[in-house]
C-alpha cells in the first residue's frame, strides 16, 4: 500500500488561502476530496488508483492530519472542526459550503497546470456533494458524490437536499444537458445519506445521474455491516465480484473515459 511519501507535498494559494497539496501521477487532473476524519491510508490507497490510470491525482488538505489512521477519537474531533468552520455548511439544504469557491479555484489551477478535457472531482461524506457544487465550472467534467452526508440528514426535507443554491442547481442542469454526467454511490442502509438524496439527484438530473446503490440490508449477500458508509474505502471490499469493487471500477473507468479516452 502506499504512503503519504509516496506523494508530492506542495502549497497553492487561491484567493489568498493557502493550503497543502498531496499530489501523485501525471496526465489530467483529478481532485479528490477527503472524508471525515480527513486523508486517511485507504484514502491515499484510492487516490494510488487513480493515478495508475494515468490521471494525476491531487488532494487538499481540508481538515485532520494527512496519512494518519482513522479512530473514533479523531473522527469526532475532525467532524467537530468541520461544524464550527465557516467553510463547511453542515446544516444548509439551499447553501453550498463556501470551501467549494476555493475548489473550483484549485480545479482551474489544476487543469491549467496538468492539461487535458478538464478535470475530474471526487467528494466522499463530508465532502460528498462538493463535485456537485464545483461543476458550475465548466473545468469540471467528471464529478463523483461518493456518500454525500451534507447536508446533515436531519428532517425529511435536509435527507432529500443537495446543499446547493437554487442558482447553482440550473447552472449543475445546464451543464448536464450540455453532456456532463454525475455519478453518485452509497449504501441503502447507509444513515447519513437516505435514498432521498439520489431521489432528487433523479428526479432534478434525469439520465445524466448515475446512482450506484450498495445493498447493505440485513442479511446482505456480502456481509455489508448495516451503518455501512465508505464505499471507496473503511467498507470496501476489494475482491472481484464484490459489489464495492465494482463500484470502485465504475469509477476509475468514469474518469478514464471522460479525460483519458477524450483527451
Amino acid at each position: 500500500m502506499v504512503t503519504l511519501d509516496d506523494f508530492e507535498r506542495s502549497e497553492v494559494s487561491i484567493d489568498g488561502v493557502t493550503r497543502t497539496l498531496y499530489r501523485r501521477g501525471t496526465g489530467p487532473a483529478v481532485i479528490v476530496m477527503a472524508e471525515i476524519p480527513g486523508i486517511t491510508p485507504l484514502v491515499l490507497s484510492f487516490a494510488d488508483h487513480v493515478a495508475q490510470r494515468g490521471l494525476t491525482v491531487v488532494l487538499p488538505v481540508l481538515f485532520g492530519t494527512p496519512g494518519k489512521a482513522p479512530s473514533t477519537p479523531y473522527a469526532l474531533r475532525s467532524l467537530l472542526g468541520a461544524c464550527v468552520s465557516k467553510e463547511f455548511r453542515i446544516l444548509a439544504s439551499h447553501a453550498s459550503s463556501p470551501i467549494t469557491t476555493w475548489l473550483r479555484g484549485l480545479a482551474r489551477v489544476e487543469h491549467e497546470r496538468c492539461g487535458g478535457p478538464g478535470v475530474g472531482a471526487i467528494g466522499m461524506c463530508l465532502t460528498g456533494g462538493f463535485a456537485l457544487a464545483m461543476m458550475v465550472d465548466d473545468v469540471v467534467v467528471a464529478p463523483v458524490l461518493s456518500q454525500p452526508s451534507l447536508p446533515a440528514p436531519f428532517g425529511a426535507a435536509r435527507q432529500a437536499a443537495l446543499g446547493l443554491s437554487a442558482r447553482e442547481l440550473e447552472q449543475v442542469k445546464t451543464r448536464v444537458n450540455e453532456g456532463v454526467c454525475v455519478l453518485g454511490l452509497r449504501f441503502t442502509g447507509d444513515p447519513a445519506v437516505r435514498a432521498a438524496r439520489f431521489d432528487t439527484l433523479r428526479a432534478e438530473l434525469g439520465d445524466g445521474f448515475i446512482g450506484v446503490e450498495i445493498d447493505s440490508s440485513e442479511g446482505n449477500p456480502w456481509g455489508h455491516r448495516k451503518g455501512a458508509h465508505s464505499v471507496l474505502t473503511e467498507d470496501l471490499q476489494d475482491a472481484p465480484g464484490t459489489p464495492t469493487r465494482a463500484a470502485l471500477d465504475q469509477v476509475l473507468d468514469f474518469f478514464s473515459d471522460r479525460l483519458v479516452s477524450s483527451g
